[in-house]
C-alpha cells in the first residue's frame, strides 16, 4: 500500500495542456480521450474537506484512454526537468498494460515534456521498450534527449495545444 501526500501541482501544467487538447479534439469530433483518475482512499481531510493524506487502492496503469476515429489509444504523460528522462518513471505494470492494450489493436504511447528545454516528445511503446529492456539488462537507466527520434518531437501550436494525433498516425504507419 502506497501513501500519498500532496506534492503541490507537480505535472499539472502538462496535464492542463493535454486536457485542453483533448477538449478540442472532442469538440472537433476527432477523438474522445479522458483522463483516468488514480483510485485513492482518503485517510485525512482538512477543515475544507480537501484530502491531505490518502493511500492508493491499486496501481495506476495509464493517465489517458480513449478512441481516435475508432482506434483505441492509451497514454501516459511524463515530465523531466532535464534533457534526460529517468526510466524509474516507467513502471512494470504500466508496460504490461500497454503491451496488452496494443495486442488488442490499440495504440499505446507516452507524451514526455522535457520542461528544462520546453520540448514535447511522442514516444511509441515500441521505442520505450527498447530503452526499458536496455535498463532491465544492466544498461543505462535513463534516456538522453539526443537518443530520441527527431521526427517525434511535437511543437505546441499557437493555441497551446499539443497536436499528438498527427503522431498517433505516424505511430500506426511505423508498424
Amino acid at each position: 500500500m502506497s501513501t500519498w501526500k500532496t506534492r503541490g501541482l507537480r505535472g499539472s501544467a502538462l496535464e492542463n495542456i493535454i486536457n485542453r487538447t483533448n477538449e478540442l479534439y472532442m469538440m472537433e469530433e476527432l477523438a474522445l480521450v479522458q483522463k483516468i483518475p488514480t483510485p485513492i482512499t482518503p485517510v485525512e481531510m482538512n477543515k475544507n474537506r480537501q484530502i491531505t493524506l490518502a493511500y492508493f487502492n491499486t496501481k495506476s496503469t495509464v493517465d489517458y484512454i480513449g478512441a481516435v476515429q475508432g482506434i483505441p489509444i492509451c497514454f501516459d504523460a511524463k515530465e523531466s526537468a532535464t534533457d534526460t528522462f529517468s526510466l524509474q518513471n516507467i513502471h512494470e505494470h504500466q508496460v504490461d498494460f500497454m503491451n496488452k492494450f496494443e495486442k488488442q489493436d490499440g495504440v499505446a504511447f507516452f507524451l514526455i515534456n522535457f520542461t528544462g528545454s520546453d520540448r514535447f516528445y511522442y514516444m511509441t511503446l515500441r521505442e520505450m521498450l527498447i530503452f526499458y529492456d536496455r535498463s532491465k539488462n544492466g544498461g543505462r537507466k535513463s534516456i538522453r534527449i539526443e537518443e530520441l527520434d527527431p521526427d517525434f518531437f511535437i511543437e505546441m501550436n499557437e493555441n497551446g495545444i499539443i497536436p499528438y494525433l498527427n503522431y498517433v498516425q505516424k505511430d500506426i504507419d511505423g508498424r
